[in-house]
Formats: C-alpha cells, structure tokens, sequence
C-alpha cells in the first residue's frame, strides 16, 4: 500500500487582502494639491523678501539692548575668561612639550 505523499497540491495562490489594497494603492494618481507643513496644514504664501524685512525689522525692535555699563562690563568679562584660558592653555603647551621631549623622546 502506497503513503500518501506529505507535501500540499500546489494551488493557486491569492494575496492576502492588505498586499491587494496595497497594491491598488500604489496605483492610483493623487491630484497634486498646494504644498503642506510638517504638521499636514496648508502653508500660506507671504509676500516674500519685503515681508521677511518686515517682520525681522519688528523684531528687532523689541530686542533689549545693552547699555553702555553693561556693555562694558560684559567686554572686561570675556577679556578676563580668555586671558585665564590661554594661560591655562600656555601651561599646558608648556609642561606637556617638555614631558615629551625629555621623557619620550630620550629613551
């Protein structure tokens, strides 16, 4: 008596319904509309460069600007910073170049 055999009879075989969805979809032509945002709203078009200077313009103009006092503070702070940094820096560059020219170098 002859087993039968263990492997299925080749049928035809159908794509899962999302797969065909999916492929309709790919298919269809969307009209092209007005460009979005990020956010999927619809950007509106502004006057351009006139209205950048505008708004810049405005801007600026609620800015708090420093007065001469605080000016001059803020310019000896950054003086002060540089001038600790490179002398930090200096001692660095100094201890550190001399380290290896006699320590590494002269074996």
């Amino acid at each position: 008596m002859a087993k039968p055999s263990r492997t299925r009879k080749r049928s035809t075989y159908q794509a899962p319904a999302a797969a065909a969805r999916g492929r309709q979809r790919r298919r269809e032509v969307k009209p092209v509309g007005q460009p979005k945002s990020q956010t999927g709203a619809r950007r509106e078009r502004r006057g351009g460069f006139r209205a950048f200077a505008g708004e810049s313009y405005g801007e600026l103009k609620k800015v708090e600007w420093p007065g001469r006092q605080q000016l001059i503070s803020a310019t000896i702070v950054v003086i002060i910073a540089v001038a600790v940094v490179g002398a930090y820096l200096y001692a660095a560059d100094f201890v550190l170049s001399r380290f290896v020219r006699d320590v590494l170098l002269n074996f």
